[in-house]
């Protein structure tokens, strides 16, 4: 197994393009992504009171008892 070192972007949608020496073979590879800390931050949002009402809803036969025959594997 040999090494070599390539620059590459990584784009907005999160992926790289490389393009490799002629003198390597068509074969498999084992790809190694080093990136620098503070350049790959995640960008964080922030969080909104309220964002999600009236998105989500709970079925009224939320809180009834489950069968036994759930509790034993019989449905799925």
């Amino acid at each position: 197994m040999q090494a070599i070192e390539l620059e590459a972007t990584i784009t907005e949608s999160h992926e790289i393009h490389l393009q490799l020496p002629e003198y390597i073979h068509a074969s498999r590879a084992r790809v190694i992504v080093m990136y620098d800390n503070e350049i790959a931050e995640p960008v964080t949002k922030k969080r909104v009171f309220g964002q999600y009402r009236n998105k989500i809803t709970i079925a009224e036969t939320f809180d009834d008892e489950l069968a036994d025959s759930f509790w034993l594997g019989d449905e799925t």
